[in-house]
């Protein structure tokens, strides 16, 4: 039996902001004014409203009548923009000329719609806001298919999604885990679908739409996180490419039996890569390269076409280092390696080049 070794602090534990927007979707949403800036704003506008209205009014105040003391003043100019503009109307200040008349056809009944519309935008905005969100939240369930989920958006979680995306993979087809609802935010910020809320739970992970993911990311903090994100996720999906990352290497096996397709130690990754460049600068330079995809070398894996069928991984023209044949990994030099069969699939090293442009080709290995 194996026993998960805790190291630090868990960026996945339930935290406050998982009981106050625990397992919500957010959609990435564009940059808008903040609120008290559009009403104030939308404010204005009816005050400007307001003040026209006063002034087509004042202007032509011989054309109306009050029924008070038959005298219209700058005061009863207000009084009567106010009502009207409000459709109050209480008729005591009226228009008697054609010309006043005609004014308020033409002008004062526009200026009257248009006040209205500036001060229940704002309600009518909200109200239609959660429907617009629900249309959304169901299109976006609807079109979901073949994603990626990474779970924790923290340095783990960025580098593996950078790597993704310079391979060709869209924003669109990515969805966020994490419970913290600031890093959500951060991440709707930068294009990705997020959902707050703890993976370890089915619910939150079927929020995700995991039982539709082509391959899942588990980039937690903590090893025993992850041992249960992977058993959730291996359960709700039988079929997708599940890569672990734990942070000691006695974990993952763990790992594994718990339904990882790979398994990643962080710390000891790290640790020889630091090793390799003390001993060699330039082949850990080299290294680091390998595992950035999109510049200088790159290691991708490939199926074999037709061509190579039956050749020796030496008369390729890619540079291979290791044949994948059904779950068996063949280093290149392997006498059961050569030759390849259709069903195989080989690890490459190409030059990175542009989206457009095809790989460059290296050489074989000698």
């Amino acid at each position: 039996m194996f026993h998960v070794k805790l190291h630090g602090s868990d960026a996945m534990a339930r935290g406050a902001d998982e009981k106050l927007v625990s397992r919500r979707i957010k959609l990435p949403r564009r940059i808008v004014e903040k609120p008290l800036r559009q009403v104030s704003r939308r404010l204005l506008m009816a005050l400007f409203v307001m003040a026209l209205t006063v002034l087509i009014v004042w202007l032509d105040r011989a054309g109306y009548h009050d029924n008070a003391n038959d005298k219209v003043d700058f005061l009863d100019c207000v009084y009567y923009a106010t009502v009207t503009l409000s459709t109050t109307g209480y008729g005591d200040i009226v228009p008697y000329s054609d010309s006043a008349r005609l004014v308020n056809v033409l002008l004062i009944t526009p200026l009257r719609v248009l006040f209205l519309i500036i001060l229940v935008g704002t309600t009518l905005e909200v109200l239609t806001e959660r429907t617009r969100e629900e249309w959304r939240l169901s299109r976006w369930r609807k079109n979901l298919r073949e994603h990626t989920v990474v779970v924790g958006f923290g340095t783990k979680g960025r580098s593996a999604l950078q790597t993704l995306l310079s391979t060709g993979l869209s924003k669109e087809q990515v969805v966020i885990v994490d419970p913290s609802a600031k890093v959500i935010d951060i991440a709707n910020a930068e294009g990705f679908t997020g959902v707050v809320g703890d993976a370890t739970r089915s619910d939150v992970l079927l929020r995700a739409e995991v039982q539709k993911a082509r391959q899942i990311v588990i980039a937690t903090q903590r090893d025993d996180t992850a041992v249960l994100v992977t058993l959730t996720a291996r359960q709700l999906n039988r079929g997708a490419k599940i890569v672990a990352a734990v942070r000691e290497e006695e974990n993952a096996p763990l790992l594994r039996q718990s339904g990882a397709d790979a398994v990643i130690t962080s710390a000891s990754a790290a640790g020889r890569l630091l090793g390799l460049s003390v001993l060699s600068p330039s082949a850990g330079t080299v290294m680091e390269d390998l595992i950035q995809q999109g510049s200088g070398l790159d290691l991708i894996e490939r199926p074999v076409n037709r061509a190579e069928v039956g050749k020796s991984v030496r008369d390729t023209d890619d540079l291979v280092v290791s044949v994948l044949r059904g779950h068996r990994l063949l280093p290149y030099d392997d006498p059961h390696a050569s030759p390849l069969q259709l069903t195989d699939r080989v690890i490459t090293i190409v030059r990175a080049a542009p989206p457009s442009s095809p790989p460059v080709v290296l050489g074989s290995v000698d």
